[in-house]
C-alpha cells in the first residue's frame, strides 16, 4: 500500500489534481492518499487572523474532500498545517510516514509557492518522490 501525502490550498479540488490521484488509484487501487493545507494567510483580508487562515484551509480541506469522495477516492486524513509549505511537510512526516508527495499549485505566474521554490525544496529535503502538478 503507497502513502500519498497531497499538498495543496487553492488547487485542493481542482480538476487537473483529481485526475492526477484517479490515475494513481487506477494504477495503484490499493494507494491510500492524505490532504495537507498548509494555513497561508488569506490575503484578501486587509487584515487576517491566523484563526482566519486556518479556517480558510480546512474549508478547502473539505471541499476536496467532498470532490474525490465523488470519484470514490477517500483520503485518510486532511490535515490544516503551518502556512509555510515546506514546514507544514516536514511537521507531517515527522507524525507519519508518506512514500510519495503530490503538491499541487497554480501556474507559475501567479502561484507563490512556484515562487518560494517548495517543489524543489521538498524534492531536496525529502527522501521520497515528489510530483509537482500544475492546475489549469
Amino acid at each position: 500500500m503507497t502513502r500519498y501525502l497531497i499538498v495543496a490550498h487553492q488547487t485542493a479540488d481542482s480538476p487537473r489534481l483529481v485526475q492526477a490521484v484517479r490515475d494513481i488509484r487506477r494504477s495503484d487501487p490499493g494507494a491510500v492518499f492524505g490532504l495537507l493545507v498548509p494555513a497561508t494567510p488569506v490575503s484578501h483580508l486587509a487584515s487576517w487572523t491566523r484563526g482566519e487562515a486556518e479556517a480558510v484551509a480546512a474549508e478547502a480541506g473539505e471541499r476536496a474532500r467532498g470532490r474525490l469522495a465523488a470519484e470514490g477516492i477517500d483520503l485518510q486524513d486532511v490535515i490544516v498545517g503551518d502556512a509555510n509549505p515546506v514546514y507544514a511537510v516536514s511537521d507531517v512526516f515527522n507524525r507519519g510516514r508518506w512514500d510519495h508527495v503530490l503538491v499541487s499549485t497554480l501556474a507559475a505566474g501567479v502561484s507563490r509557492w512556484v515562487k518560494l521554490d517548495v517543489v524543489s525544496r521538498l524534492s531536496r529535503e525529502l527522501p521520497v518522490p515528489v510530483t509537482h502538478i500544475v492546475a489549469e
